[in-house]
């Protein structure tokens, strides 16, 4: 199975089945945040930047950049936005809109080999989407829905699945510059949102052999605490096979989480990762209070004492 190359104009990343797993930032979307929309539809990019090097300093491998604003220029603000974090962080991006317009603008922008998200199986789609992502030797997520919407059977989602994989190579677009996001189901809403992924991202690994990706904090919306909720599923969804997910690497369940998961799907070669990350805290290495440390041991053995 090959790997999935995106880069910037002085950064790769490898996306891989055998690969440390790519954390792709979600924080740069105007969805849901008001004040973000309001700023990037009047030019201020401030939190924007703000953002973006958070993220990065957090663990992102990649950034998700959106610009889906009501009512504003979303195809010059798109292209904006990419320009401004491409002068603040190294990072690769993923160009994140339904507008194929501002897919267009946002890839005559960027530099270096973007991933588009993204293209469904619904034909108008396909047909305007992967032409700009061929012109543009751009990667690419297909989400596995269609004209007939969203099915709850996973058998019918990989279908859509293998459709995207199939039209992207008629297009001359190879099957490793192809992403499949599974669909990600709030799991409030529907029961076995979670199995219904596991099962599609193993498929398309054992099957179509390709990459995945997904928006991971879809699975816990409506419901209370949803940090330990997206860690959790992030950690299993790698276990299935997941190679990357659009999710909030400020939080710190996620990151220990993803961090926890490559050790143990064998991804973190001498668990150099893990143990790097435990130094600087970012790992919470399991030694709680610093239950290892000889002084430690020592002050408890004499305390019982």
């Amino acid at each position: 199975m090959a790997e999935t190359i995106i880069s910037s104009r002085t950064k790769v990343v490898r996306i891989g089945p055998d690969l440390p797993f790519t954390i792709i930032g979600e924080r740069i979307n105007p969805t849901g945040r008001k004040k973000l929309a309001a700023e990037m539809a009047a030019g201020d990019f401030s939190r924007v930047i703000c953002d973006a090097t958070a993220q990065v300093e957090a663990g992102a491998h990649m950034l998700d950049v959106n610009a889906g604003i009501p009512l504003a220029d979303e195809p010059a603000i798109l292209a904006e936005t990419i320009r401004l974090v491409q002068s603040v962080v190294e990072v690769p991006l993923s160009i994140d809109s339904s507008v194929v317009a501002a897919l267009a603008r946002g890839l005559e922008a960027y530099e270096g080999k973007a991933l588009v998200n993204s293209v469904t199986g619904e034909e108008e789609r396909l047909e305007a989407v992967l032409p700009l992502v061929k012109k543009h030797n751009a990667a690419v997520i297909g989400i596995s829905n269609d004209e007939t919407g969203i099915s709850e059977d996973p058998d019918v989602r990989f279908a859509v699945a293998k459709k995207i994989v199939e039209r992207a190579m008629d297009y001359g677009i190879p099957r490793e510059d192809v992403l499949i996001d599974p669909l990600v189901m709030p799991i409030g809403a529907v029961r076995y949102a979670g199995r219904q992924v596991f099962h599609i991202v193993g498929r398309c690994r054992d099957e179509l052999g390709v990459n995945t990706c997904c928006g991971a904090s879809n699975v816990s919306f409506g419901l209370p605490n949803r940090g330990p909720l997206n860690a959790t599923f992030l950690a299993m969804a790698i276990g299935a096979g997941l190679s990357s997910a659009i999710t909030n690497p400020l939080e710190p369940a996620i990151r220990q989480a993803i961090l926890a998961a490559d050790v143990m799907t064998g991804n973190d070669e001498n668990c150099l990762n893990w143990i790097a990350a435990s130094r600087t805290g970012d790992g919470d290495g399991g030694d709680p209070e610093g239950a290892g440390r000889p002084e430690r041991r020592e002050r408890r053995i004499r305390r019982r004492g």
